[in-house]
């Protein structure tokens, strides 16, 4: 069912109908003058409100008020173009109560003696296996880890720890390394 829209033939079209297109399109166009005139005058009254306010402080008041009239300066002695003014006094107090200040820092004094290495450990495991497993997983990755057993009050742990790193920085950066092997459960600590 196809139809052929070149050929056909439009149908002819009332001339009393009211409601065309042509119709609509006139009554569009004469639409917008209300919204223009309406424009048009809040602009004009506008203007002439400012104009009205203008004139009436410049001419309305007869009275003078010292206010409205222009100040003159008194005429000024002259001086040589190349001298300097004189320099001014400085009104700033806080550089002599900087000079004076003494700050105190209170360390804490935790009775933890750094030695300035640091260790990152990576997992805590109650099976040694587990933590084996980790430190197979941290070799492939071209760093060396130790699993270190520990006894505590809650029972043997196996600990996969790395370093002793010089500086925490040097200890960031394995923890970067191990967090692009997807490992993200390393913390740096200072080696105890």
């Amino acid at each position: 069912m196809s139809r052929d829209y070149a050929n056909r033939k439009p149908k002819p079209v009332a001339k009393a109908a009211k409601n065309t297109r042509a119709s609509k399109r006139k009554d569009a166009r004469t639409m917008p003058i209300i919204p223009w005139l309406l424009a048009i005058v809040l602009v004009s009254g506008f203007g002439y409100f400012l104009w009205t306010i203008n004139g009436s402080s410049a001419t309305g008041s007869s009275t003078t008020n010292k206010a409205d009239k222009p100040m003159t300066k008194p005429a000024a002695a002259k001086k040589d173009p190349n001298e300097l003014p004189p320099k001014p006094q400085e009104e700033w107090t806080y550089l002599e109560e900087l000079e004076n200040k003494q700050v105190e820092v209170d360390v804490p004094n935790s009775g933890v003696v750094s030695s300035g290495l640091y260790q990152m450990q990576c997992g805590s495991f109650r099976q040694e296996s587990q933590a084996n497993e980790m430190k197979a997983r941290i070799a492939f990755m071209g760093m060396e880890a130790l699993v270190k057993r520990s006894e505590g009050a809650n029972g043997i742990w196996y600990r996969v720890v790395l370093g002793p790193f010089e500086s925490k920085r040097d200890g960031e950066r394995g923890r970067h390394k191990m967090q692009k092997g997807g490992i993200n459960t390393c913390q740096i600590w200072l080696w105890q």
